[in-house]
């Protein structure tokens, strides 16, 4: 049988390698977010022959009082600017005046989000979040009522998820910085999906424990852990290969509008099934054991010499 248990602290520290460049990036950065959590206006245009500078734009919005915040590239014939809020009126003064300076193109898109729906945008979001959090920390505290320390089995999945969570947002930071991605609500709900995607997995696992801690009685709690995780291995690694293989499709073919809807989608699936197989059982092991006490300490050999 595969030993995956006691490897534990080896996936834990794989698990810092890939979160703790995502929170530097945050901290540095911050999240880049879009007009529907910040407020303003984005306009898209395609262009036919050559593109205006960012100057050129800068000044066309200055005509009508409003302030360019972020100028990008889309594709290779279009440019995305988002702005202070502007209104339908002010969007048709900025491209009368582009055309005036005798540049030829096409709206492709124009959406305008005031400060006051952002904000609210953000208060339901954090409310989504924190709601479904303690709904999952509930049904698994009731579903595994009957064993012992049943709260370890929501807590352990909470961590799982949270690992899950921070691998998406820190590296959505990273790529806000690198590759111009923005937290949209687009975003949200990728992330609420990961959320399900994560937990659902994890109680895979922790059902087997549950059946196992019946059938294998007298053994070793670390010998019933791994025994469930490898029997339910096959199990998690196919069914997320299935969804995986699905967004990679996506991914590839799909619009450039969900582009980065999907990324973050195969990301946090990715982040998802290797949390539920290498992390949230582990958490139980570490917390039956009890094994903070030990961290800090050396070992017998240490203290000899």
């Amino acid at each position: 049988m595969i030993d995956i248990v006691s490897k534990r602290y080896w996936y834990f520290a794989f698990s810092l390698l890939i979160i703790v460049p995502g929170l530097i990036a945050l901290a540095v950065f911050g999240l880049p977010l879009a007009i529907d959590f910040e407020g303003g206006s984005v306009l898209e245009l395609r262009f036919t022959g050559a593109l205006p500078s960012e100057e050129a734009l800068r000044a066309a919005y200055a005509q009508i009082g409003a302030e360019v915040t972020t100028v990008q590239g889309v594709e290779s014939s279009g440019l995305q600017i988002r702005s202070l809020e502007i209104t339908d009126q002010e969007r048709a003064d900025i491209s009368g005046a582009l055309r005036e300076q005798g540049y030829t193109f096409e709206e492709v898109q124009f959406s305008s989000v005031s400060a006051s729906i952002s904000d609210e945008v953000v208060r339901q979001a954090a409310l989504t979040v924190g709601i479904a959090t303690l709904g999952i920390l509930l049904y698994l505290w009731y579903a595994f009522r009957q064993l012992p320390h049943a709260f370890r089995y929501g807590v352990a999945a909470i961590v799982a998820m949270l690992h899950d969570v921070l691998v998406v947002v820190g590296l959505t930071a990273l790529f806000g910085q690198l590759f111009g991605w923005q937290v949209d609500a687009l975003f949200l709900t990728a992330l609420l999906t990961v959320i399900g995607f994560s937990v659902h997995d994890t109680i895979v696992v922790f059902d087997r424990i549950r059946e196992n801690r019946q059938r294998m009685r007298g053994a070793r709690y670390e010998v019933v852990i791994n025994g469930s995780i490898v029997q339910t291995l096959s199990r998690s690694i196919n069914t997320q290969l299935t969804a995986f293989l699905t967004l990679l499709a996506l991914a590839l073919f799909g619009g450039a509008s969900i582009h980065q809807f999907v990324l973050t989608l195969i990301i946090g699936i990715g982040s998802g099934t290797y949390s539920s197989i290498f992390n949230a059982a582990q958490i139980m092991v570490v917390w039956e054991n009890r094994e903070w006490r030990t961290w800090f300490r050396r070992r017998p050999a240490e203290q000899a010499a």
